[in-house]
């Protein structure tokens, strides 16, 4: 790929301070590989696959880093979130073809979400950008 990458990260913002460090750690790794980026907002992680599909159409956007974050609470709507909103991404990553990052953590509790979260412990949204970094140079034959 001879031009500098252009990444849409896509923000769930239900846990605001989790998502600021989410973005981060994804930013961070961005910039460190030479990329450019775009942020979006939508209010949860449900709505992160329509974002990057409606974004997609623009033809604008070589990746995208989608971060997020689902607490689990006291009832099944953890697993409902959880579940579609990984099926959706994965249905973008195999159907259109789109390279996606997921960055979307799925804890028990807030406490494992700030430690995942965190640049300095887990940086979960930086291993996101790096992940979708890497199916970028598989897709241009790297």
């Amino acid at each position: 790929m001879t031009k500098k990458p252009h990444i849409l990260i896509a923000e769930a913002r239900f846990y605001e301070p989790i998502s600021d460090m989410l973005a981060d750690g994804a930013i961070a790794v961005i910039e460190k590989a030479g990329a450019t980026y775009d942020r979006v907002e939508v209010p949860g992680a449900l709505e992160l696959t329509s974002a990057i599909k409606l974004s997609d159409e623009k033809k604008k956007y070589d990746a995208y880093v989608a971060l997020g974050c689902i607490i689990r609470g006291e009832t099944y709507h953890f697993e409902i979130v959880a579940n579609e909103s990984a099926r959706g991404l994965t249905w973008l990553s195999v159907d259109p073809g789109l390279v996606i990052g997921n960055g979307i953590l799925t804890c028990e509790n807030y406490e494992q979400a700030e430690d995942r979260a965190d640049p300095k412990r887990q940086n979960k949204g930086g291993f996101a950008a790096k992940a979708a970094l890497a199916l970028l140079d598989i897709k241009h034959g790297k």
